[in-house]
Protein backbone atom coordinates (compact mmCIF):
# COMPACT_ATOMS: atom_id res chain seq x y z
CA UNK A 1 0.00 0.00 0.00
CA UNK A 2 1.35 3.40 -0.49
CA UNK A 3 1.60 6.40 1.86
CA UNK A 4 4.68 8.82 2.83
CA UNK A 5 5.05 10.92 6.52
CA UNK A 6 7.47 12.93 7.84
CA UNK A 7 8.57 13.72 11.22
CA UNK A 8 11.11 16.18 12.64
CA UNK A 9 13.14 16.78 15.90
CA UNK A 10 15.09 20.07 16.88
CA UNK A 11 17.05 20.77 20.32
CA UNK A 12 20.11 22.43 21.56
CA UNK A 13 21.89 19.55 20.04
CA UNK A 14 20.32 17.81 16.80
CA UNK A 15 17.98 18.87 13.92
CA UNK A 16 16.73 15.74 12.65
CA UNK A 17 14.48 14.90 9.58
CA UNK A 18 12.63 11.89 8.64
CA UNK A 19 10.74 10.73 5.60
CA UNK A 20 9.43 7.57 4.86
CA UNK A 21 7.03 6.63 1.64
CA UNK A 22 5.68 3.37 0.85
CA UNK A 23 4.62 2.04 -2.55
CA UNK A 24 3.01 -1.42 -3.39
CA UNK A 25 5.11 -5.03 -2.91
CA UNK A 26 4.15 -7.92 -1.90
CA UNK A 27 6.76 -8.36 0.45
CA UNK A 28 8.33 -5.84 2.58
CA UNK A 29 11.24 -4.59 1.87
CA UNK A 30 13.13 -1.33 3.47
CA UNK A 31 15.84 0.47 2.45
CA UNK A 32 17.06 2.95 4.37
CA UNK A 33 19.42 6.16 3.51
CA UNK A 34 21.24 7.85 6.77
CA UNK A 35 24.97 9.27 7.68
CA UNK A 36 27.14 6.20 7.87
CA UNK A 37 27.68 7.18 11.60
CA UNK A 38 24.06 5.86 12.06
CA UNK A 39 25.28 2.55 10.71
CA UNK A 40 24.73 0.31 14.06
CA UNK A 41 21.02 1.90 14.56
CA UNK A 42 19.92 0.26 11.17
CA UNK A 43 18.64 -2.88 12.75
CA UNK A 44 16.91 -0.89 15.09
CA UNK A 45 15.02 1.47 12.77
CA UNK A 46 14.01 -1.75 10.15
CA UNK A 47 12.88 -3.26 13.72
CA UNK A 48 10.86 0.07 14.41
CA UNK A 49 9.54 0.34 10.64
CA UNK A 50 8.97 -3.64 10.35
CA UNK A 51 6.79 -3.52 13.56
CA UNK A 52 4.20 -1.30 11.68
CA UNK A 53 4.42 -2.50 7.87
CA UNK A 54 4.21 -5.76 6.58
CA UNK A 55 3.84 -5.50 3.03
CA UNK A 56 5.00 -2.72 0.55
CA UNK A 57 8.84 -1.65 -0.06
CA UNK A 58 9.26 1.33 2.59
CA UNK A 59 12.33 4.31 1.13
CA UNK A 60 13.23 5.56 4.59
CA UNK A 61 15.37 8.95 4.57
CA UNK A 62 16.76 10.37 7.67
CA UNK A 63 19.10 13.53 7.80
CA UNK A 64 20.38 14.37 11.17
CA UNK A 65 22.75 17.68 11.61
CA UNK A 66 24.13 19.42 14.62
CA UNK A 67 22.59 22.24 15.67
CA UNK A 68 24.90 25.86 15.73
CA UNK A 69 25.28 25.85 18.68
CA UNK A 70 27.00 22.42 19.05
CA UNK A 71 29.42 23.27 16.11
CA UNK A 72 32.72 23.20 17.56
CA UNK A 73 35.44 26.21 15.65
CA UNK A 74 36.30 27.49 13.11
CA UNK A 75 39.76 26.03 11.82
CA UNK A 76 42.45 28.07 9.40
CA UNK A 77 44.69 26.68 7.50
CA UNK A 78 47.44 29.44 7.92
CA UNK A 79 49.56 27.72 5.42
CA UNK A 80 46.66 27.59 2.72
CA UNK A 81 46.27 31.24 3.36
CA UNK A 82 49.39 32.35 2.75
CA UNK A 83 50.10 30.37 0.00
CA UNK A 84 46.61 31.62 -1.60
CA UNK A 85 47.91 35.34 -0.99
CA UNK A 86 51.42 34.85 -2.39
CA UNK A 87 49.87 33.09 -5.67
CA UNK A 88 47.97 37.22 -5.81
CA UNK A 89 51.38 38.58 -5.75
CA UNK A 90 52.95 36.11 -8.56
CA UNK A 91 50.07 37.44 -10.54
CA UNK A 92 50.58 41.01 -9.94
CA UNK A 93 54.39 40.67 -11.17
CA UNK A 94 53.22 39.15 -14.09
CA UNK A 95 50.75 41.69 -15.07
CA UNK A 96 52.73 44.26 -13.92
CA UNK A 97 50.66 45.40 -11.47
CA UNK A 98 49.97 45.11 -7.56
CA UNK A 99 46.74 42.96 -7.08
CA UNK A 100 45.61 42.91 -3.32
CA UNK A 101 42.69 39.61 -2.59
CA UNK A 102 39.77 40.61 -0.36
CA UNK A 103 38.38 39.10 2.28
CA UNK A 104 35.43 37.75 0.07
CA UNK A 105 38.59 35.85 -2.00
CA UNK A 106 39.54 34.38 1.26
CA UNK A 107 35.91 33.03 1.97
CA UNK A 108 35.12 31.60 -1.17
CA UNK A 109 38.46 29.49 -1.46
CA UNK A 110 37.81 25.94 -0.23
CA UNK A 111 39.60 24.90 2.64
CA UNK A 112 41.09 28.50 4.11
CA UNK A 113 38.04 28.22 6.80
CA UNK A 114 36.62 25.43 7.53
CA UNK A 115 33.97 24.53 10.17
CA UNK A 116 34.96 21.34 12.82
CA UNK A 117 32.37 19.77 13.81
CA UNK A 118 32.16 16.33 16.52
CA UNK A 119 30.87 13.41 15.04
CA UNK A 120 27.64 11.85 15.52
CA UNK A 121 27.49 9.61 18.07
CA UNK A 122 24.30 6.96 17.05
CA UNK A 123 23.45 6.18 20.37
CA UNK A 124 23.05 9.80 21.56
CA UNK A 125 21.39 10.35 18.50
CA UNK A 126 18.64 7.93 18.39
CA UNK A 127 17.27 9.98 20.97
CA UNK A 128 16.07 12.47 18.95
CA UNK A 129 15.89 10.28 16.03
CA UNK A 130 13.28 8.16 17.69
CA UNK A 131 10.39 10.56 18.17
CA UNK A 132 11.36 11.91 14.30
CA UNK A 133 11.01 8.66 13.32
CA UNK A 134 7.75 7.68 14.98
CA UNK A 135 5.66 11.02 13.76
CA UNK A 136 6.64 9.52 10.35
CA UNK A 137 5.07 6.41 10.91
CA UNK A 138 1.85 7.86 12.29
CA UNK A 139 1.24 9.51 9.09
CA UNK A 140 2.47 6.98 6.93
CA UNK A 141 0.46 4.77 9.02
CA UNK A 142 -2.76 7.45 8.70
CA UNK A 143 -2.19 7.92 5.07
CA UNK A 144 -2.47 3.55 4.34
CA UNK A 145 -4.94 3.10 6.73
CA UNK A 146 -7.30 6.02 4.58
CA UNK A 147 -6.36 3.94 1.37
CA UNK A 148 -6.88 0.46 3.02
CA UNK A 149 -10.72 1.98 4.00
CA UNK A 150 -11.39 2.85 -0.07
CA UNK A 151 -9.86 -0.40 -0.37
CA UNK A 152 -12.13 -2.21 1.91
CA UNK A 153 -15.56 -0.64 0.49
CA UNK A 154 -14.37 -1.56 -2.66
CA UNK A 155 -13.54 -5.23 -1.94
CA UNK A 156 -17.26 -5.66 -0.17
CA UNK A 157 -18.87 -4.00 -3.22
CA UNK A 158 -17.36 -6.80 -5.72
CA UNK A 159 -18.07 -9.70 -2.84
CA UNK A 160 -21.70 -8.53 -3.54
CA UNK A 161 -21.23 -8.95 -7.20
CA UNK A 162 -19.40 -12.64 -6.54
CA UNK A 163 -22.14 -13.38 -4.62
CA UNK A 164 -24.66 -12.42 -6.75
CA UNK A 165 -23.38 -15.28 -9.53
CA UNK A 166 -23.13 -17.71 -7.22
CA UNK A 167 -26.82 -17.48 -6.66
CA UNK A 168 -27.63 -17.31 -10.06
CA UNK A 169 -25.49 -20.81 -10.30
CA UNK A 170 -27.48 -21.86 -7.59
CA UNK A 171 -30.53 -21.37 -9.48
CA UNK A 172 -29.42 -23.82 -12.53
CA UNK A 173 -27.45 -25.86 -10.24
CA UNK A 174 -30.31 -28.32 -9.23
CA UNK A 175 -31.52 -29.21 -12.83
CA UNK A 176 -28.41 -29.97 -14.03
CA UNK A 177 -28.11 -33.67 -12.31
CA UNK A 178 -31.55 -34.55 -13.74
CA UNK A 179 -30.52 -33.04 -17.34
CA UNK A 180 -27.25 -34.98 -16.87
CA UNK A 181 -29.27 -38.36 -16.38
CA UNK A 182 -31.53 -37.62 -19.33
CA UNK A 183 -28.83 -37.33 -21.32
CA UNK A 184 -26.77 -40.27 -20.66
CA UNK A 185 -29.68 -42.53 -20.77
CA UNK A 186 -30.72 -40.78 -23.83
CA UNK A 187 -26.98 -41.39 -25.63
CA UNK A 188 -27.25 -45.09 -24.25
CA UNK A 189 -30.24 -45.70 -25.75
CA UNK A 190 -29.18 -44.04 -29.10
CA UNK A 191 -26.01 -46.11 -29.33
CA UNK A 192 -27.76 -48.77 -30.54
CA UNK A 193 -26.15 -51.00 -27.87
CA UNK A 194 -28.39 -53.89 -26.48
CA UNK A 195 -28.48 -52.41 -22.85
CA UNK A 196 -30.85 -52.69 -20.37
CA UNK A 197 -31.59 -49.46 -18.89
CA UNK A 198 -32.95 -50.74 -15.72
CA UNK A 199 -30.11 -52.78 -14.91
CA UNK A 200 -28.50 -52.25 -11.80
CA UNK A 201 -24.95 -51.29 -12.99
CA UNK A 202 -26.15 -49.14 -15.80
CA UNK A 203 -28.21 -47.28 -13.01
CA UNK A 204 -25.18 -47.08 -10.75
CA UNK A 205 -23.00 -45.69 -13.61
CA UNK A 206 -25.52 -42.84 -14.74
CA UNK A 207 -25.93 -42.10 -10.87
CA UNK A 208 -21.98 -41.97 -11.10
CA UNK A 209 -21.71 -39.86 -13.86
CA UNK A 210 -24.67 -37.76 -12.17
CA UNK A 211 -23.39 -37.39 -8.90
CA UNK A 212 -20.23 -36.07 -10.72
CA UNK A 213 -21.79 -33.13 -12.26
CA UNK A 214 -23.27 -32.10 -8.60
CA UNK A 215 -21.57 -28.72 -7.58
CA UNK A 216 -23.17 -28.30 -4.07
CA UNK A 217 -20.39 -28.83 -2.54
CA UNK A 218 -19.10 -26.23 -4.12
CA UNK A 219 -21.21 -23.86 -3.94
CA UNK A 220 -21.07 -24.59 0.13
CA UNK A 221 -17.72 -24.03 0.18
CA UNK A 222 -18.17 -20.72 -2.19
CA UNK A 223 -20.20 -19.60 0.73
CA UNK A 224 -17.60 -20.44 3.22
CA UNK A 225 -14.90 -18.30 1.63
CA UNK A 226 -16.85 -15.62 1.19
CA UNK A 227 -18.08 -15.40 5.03
CA UNK A 228 -14.00 -15.46 6.03
CA UNK A 229 -13.14 -13.18 3.26
CA UNK A 230 -15.38 -10.38 5.38
CA UNK A 231 -14.63 -11.67 8.71
CA UNK A 232 -10.32 -10.69 7.56
CA UNK A 233 -11.89 -7.20 6.24
CA UNK A 234 -12.98 -6.44 9.47
CA UNK A 235 -9.83 -8.07 11.82
CA UNK A 236 -7.59 -5.44 13.30
CA UNK A 237 -4.41 -7.54 12.43
CA UNK A 238 -2.86 -7.32 9.18
CA UNK A 239 -4.77 -10.02 6.18
CA UNK A 240 -3.60 -9.32 3.21
CA UNK A 241 -2.08 -12.94 2.67
CA UNK A 242 -4.58 -14.30 3.83
CA UNK A 243 -6.80 -12.63 1.26
CA UNK A 244 -4.65 -13.62 -1.05
CA UNK A 245 -4.94 -17.43 -0.13
CA UNK A 246 -8.80 -17.17 -0.58
CA UNK A 247 -8.90 -15.60 -3.61
CA UNK A 248 -6.64 -18.42 -4.55
CA UNK A 249 -9.13 -20.68 -2.84
CA UNK A 250 -12.27 -18.76 -4.73
CA UNK A 251 -10.88 -19.54 -7.96
CA UNK A 252 -10.18 -23.28 -7.57
CA UNK A 253 -14.06 -23.40 -6.82
CA UNK A 254 -15.14 -21.59 -9.67
CA UNK A 255 -12.72 -23.54 -12.02
CA UNK A 256 -14.51 -27.03 -10.43
CA UNK A 257 -18.01 -25.75 -11.11
CA UNK A 258 -17.02 -24.64 -14.69
CA UNK A 259 -15.52 -27.90 -15.10
CA UNK A 260 -18.52 -30.20 -13.55
CA UNK A 261 -21.45 -28.39 -14.62
CA UNK A 262 -21.08 -28.60 -18.24
CA UNK A 263 -23.38 -26.00 -19.02
CA UNK A 264 -23.24 -22.80 -21.49
CA UNK A 265 -25.34 -19.94 -18.64
CA UNK A 266 -23.36 -21.17 -15.38
CA UNK A 267 -19.75 -21.36 -17.88
CA UNK A 268 -20.64 -18.11 -18.84
CA UNK A 269 -21.48 -16.60 -15.09
CA UNK A 270 -18.18 -18.32 -14.15
CA UNK A 271 -16.31 -16.21 -16.72
CA UNK A 272 -18.01 -13.13 -15.32
CA UNK A 273 -17.04 -14.12 -11.73
CA UNK A 274 -13.48 -14.96 -12.61
CA UNK A 275 -13.51 -11.68 -14.33
CA UNK A 276 -14.57 -9.76 -11.05
CA UNK A 277 -12.58 -12.06 -8.93
CA UNK A 278 -9.45 -10.99 -11.04
CA UNK A 279 -9.96 -7.44 -10.02
CA UNK A 280 -10.24 -8.57 -6.21
CA UNK A 281 -6.86 -10.55 -6.55
CA UNK A 282 -4.82 -7.58 -8.00
CA UNK A 283 -5.58 -4.85 -5.03
CA UNK A 284 -5.08 -8.12 -2.72
CA UNK A 285 -1.90 -8.36 -3.76
CA UNK A 286 -1.01 -4.35 -1.91
CA UNK A 287 -3.34 -4.88 0.87
CA UNK A 288 -1.42 -4.53 4.03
Amino acid sequence: MTGFGRGSTANDTWLVNVEISSVNRKQAEVVLQAPRELNELDARIRKAILAVVSRGRVQVSISVEQSVSELSHFKIDSQLAINFSNAFKDLGKTVGFEIRPTASDFLRQPGIIAVVRTDIDAEVAWSSIEPALTDALDQLTRMRSSEGGHLKSDFIARLGILISYVQKISTEAPDRSKYQREILTKRLRDSGLELDITDDRVLKEIAIFSDRCDISEEITRLDSHFAKFREYLDASEPAGRALDFLCQELFREFNTIGSKANDAIIAQTIVEAKTELEKIREQVQNVE
